[in-house]
């Protein structure tokens, strides 16, 4: 798919190179030589690790995508921190007290939160606590203040679904019959809704957050752009304008694996959190 977008020679050459000069860069890259022989010269060396040479750095292309994570990580915890901190004690207030003001005010704001997409609420928070107040740096890494504007852009979206979800957990939890049966032997209502209610409503809220710090690895890609976060999202952003191959390809599969190794960590959370799905193991 990447070969079928573009020669990437044609961007690395200058162009007034010679066309003796080109086929000497597409033999260096090894593209000269047939799809299928270069597809599976890759899949031998990525047995090994080895994923390939990044054509404008010159350095193996995982080692770069490698050095760009923490700070990518670093954005997307910060993200989910703010998320999960202001979205309990806001979805279980919610659900608490359905119809009330406080609860119509948070699905409001839940809904413009899902609807606005990140890198917008990104340059909107750049005009305002940036160019105007003044308050918070508009791009780079290294300070706490750096990280507030690019996490927050990204909380937005992760807030208002966590919200939403909370909500309806604990709406349906709070209306089952062993909540019921809690409240008439005298349980203090902080117990019922602590002990009971919140531990059953976070299993499906345990996925759903699993499954966006997940994605917020993709999805941070443009926000990264926006702020010039130094993450391995803007590298990948700019491997896709250079048609650097194995740079797009080193992200890829590190994406992936993180992915996968969250979904294997909710799996776990699961049989801590639920002892039925203990006992059926």
């Amino acid at each position: 798919m990447l070969h079928a977008a573009g020669d990437p020679v044609a961007i690395l050459m200058p162009p007034d190179a010679t066309v003796e000069q080109i086929d000497q860069m597409r033999r260096q890259l090894g593209l000269d030589r047939p799809l299928y022989v270069q597809y599976g010269r890759f899949l031998l060396r990525a047995m090994k690790g080895d994923l390939g040479v990044s054509y404008y750095h010159g350095v193996p292309a995982l080692r770069l995508v490698l050095q760009r994570l923490p700070a990518s990580l670093e954005l997307v915890v910060a993200a989910m921190l703010i998320s999960v901190i202001l979205a309990l004690p806001l979805g279980i207030w919610a659900g608490l007290r359905p119809r009330t003001l406080l609860d119509k005010s948070s699905l409001l704001m839940s809904l413009a939160g899902i609807s606005a997409p990140p890198f917008w609420i990104g340059i909107v928070c750049i005009l305002i606590f940036s160019v105007e107040l003044k308050w918070l740096p508009s791009s780079g890494r290294g300070t706490f203040a750096h990280i507030l504007l690019p996490a927050g852009s990204l909380a937005v979206y992760r807030l208002a679904l966590f919200i939403r979800l909370i909500r309806a957990g604990m709406m349906d939890v709070l209306s089952q019959d062993y909540i019921r049966t809690a409240r008439a032997k005298g349980l203090p209502e902080r117990f019922v809704v602590y002990k009971h209610a919140l531990k059953n409503t976070l299993i499906p809220f345990v996925t759903i957050a699993g499954m966006q710090m997940g994605s917020l690895l993709a999805g941070a890609i443009v926000t990264e752009k926006v702020f010039a976060w130094p993450g391995m999202g803007r590298l990948f952003l700019d491997s896709i304008g250079k048609m650097d191959f194995p740079v797009i390809i080193a992200w890829t599969i590190v994406t992936a694996a993180i992915f996968l190794s969250i979904n294997t960590i909710i799996d776990i959370l699961y049989v801590w959190m639920d002892p039925r799905i203990r006992h059926d193991y």
